[in-house]
This record gives C-alpha cells, structure tokens and sequence, in this order.
C-alpha cells in the first residue's frame, strides 16, 4: 500500500514538471515570435519613412556678379560721402554739390547719358527737359589701379558746374575742371533746381541711411516729374545689394524706395 502510494507521487511530480517544461517552452516560442514580428513591422515601417535629416546653411550665401563687385569697391574704398562732399565743394568757392558717386558701383544705373560724349567720368549736363543735369560716369567693374575713386560735379551759383574727382583711399584731389560743353539752358536748370533743394544731400543722405543702414555710393539731384526735385540716394547695406532713395529735397520726406536685388 505504502508502495502504490509512493510511486502515485512520483508520477504526479514528473507529470507536473513535464507540463511546467511544455509550459515555458510554449511560451518562450511564443514570444520569440511577437519580438520577430515586431522586428519586422519596424523594418518596414523604415523603408516607407524616410529618416529626418537636418541640413544647415552655407556660412555665406553666393553674391551676385553687381554684389561681389559692390564689395570690391566698398572694401578699398576709405574715404567716406561726407569727407567727399567736403572736398569737392571746397575745390569751387561758394559751390553747391550736383552729384557725387562712387566709380564702379552701379555706374550704369539712375543716370541719363551726357548729350555730348566727353570722356568724362561724369560728363556735362544735359539740356532742359532731360531727367538729370548730370552726364553719365564712365563704367568700370572694379576700382582702377590707384584704387576707387569718389566722381563729383559742383555748381556755381549761376549753375556752371565743375568735375572733381577724388582718389577714395587717400582722399586727394585727382582733378578739378570745368565741364565746357554747358550752355545757358543748362546752367539755368542747374541752378534753379539747387534753388529748389533747401535740404543738402548731406540731410537726405542721414535720412536714407536712417531708412535703411549701409554706405552711401551715390548722391545726385533730379526732377521729380515735375514736382520737384529729390535727391537719389544709393546705399548698399551689409548684404551688399543697393538700395536706392529718392528723397523730396525739401523736406526731406522718402518718396521712393527700391532694391536692387542682383
């Protein structure tokens, strides 16, 4: 009887850890295979998304051919539009300044061209009627090899206006003449048209680069058609692209504003 008894317990415990080893063998089956399909979900799921990527930008951004030559010119140039004006106006006694600019920075743009050609980096002023009393300045896509140069055209009270220019680094007088192609309709523009400006171009210059900060390349007077007369302010900001002004030469208000983008 004890016997029976004994070997009914031994095949119970067998029989238990039989069913406990078929117990944890199914479940380690079953869950290598819930790892293996979630394994595989998320590989797939990586073919269809695409992984996030981060780009930065360039350190500087490409300039344009008028933008890098801008900067050629304002990197060597040393002397500023105040120190300019100064010098020019101080050639002439008792002259006014026309225009002044810088050579090599958008020479081609907001100038008329001279009815007569002269040569001259700024050449004579036109006839009454045109757009401006100044000539247009000889281009020139970098400064030359005594560096830039500031091209200025001062007026006498009668309106006989003179050449000035002046070397941009060291600030000393390149030339000084009078424009001889000026006739008596010319002269009577040009001096009514600075009776007209009761603000300087040094004033519209403090307001265009209160406006927009950068260098000052250009000043010049011009009709405002027929309402007036502005001054057309040019200023190139630290991204080197121009912006220019046209500033009632009165008061001193912006009535255009346009950037050049290239």
């Amino acid at each position: 009887m004890n016997s029976a008894s004994s070997r009914s317990r031994t095949l119970q415990a067998v029989g238990a850890l039989s069913l406990a080893a078929a117990t944890a063998l199914l479940m380690t089956g079953c869950g290598q295979s819930s790892d293996s399909a979630s394994s595989a979900a998320t590989s797939e799921a990586a073919k269809v998304v695409p992984q996030k990527q981060t780009t930065s930008p360039s350190a500087t951004a490409q300039l344009t051919e008028d933008q890098q030559e801008r900067k050629t010119v304002l990197d060597a140039t040393k002397v500023t539009f105040d120190d300019a004006a100064t010098t020019a106006t101080g050639e002439v006694a008792g002259s006014k300044l026309v225009e002044l600019d810088l050579e090599g920075v958008d020479d081609d743009d907001n100038q008329s061209p001279s009815p007569t050609a002269t040569g001259s980096p700024t050449g004579s002023p036109s006839p009454s009627g045109s757009p401006s009393p100044t000539g247009t300045g000889s281009p020139s896509a970098s400064p030359g090899a005594d560096g830039p140069v500031w091209a200025a055209e001062v007026a006498e009270k009668d309106g006989t206006i003179h050449t000035v220019r002046i070397n941009a680094v060291d600030g000393k007088v390149i030339e000084a003449r009078v424009d001889a192609d000026q006739d008596a309709d010319d002269k009577k523009q040009t001096a009514d048209w600075l009776a007209q400006a009761t603000q300087t171009p040094q004033q519209a210059a403090k307001v265009a680069t209160e406006k927009k900060k950068g260098t000052v390349t250009s000043v010049s007077l011009d009709d405002n058609d027929g309402k007036g007369v502005i001054w057309q302010v040019d200023v190139v900001g630290s991204d080197w692209k121009k912006t220019t002004f046209d500033v009632d030469a009165k008061n001193d208000t912006i009535v255009r504003e346009e950037t050049d983008e290239d």
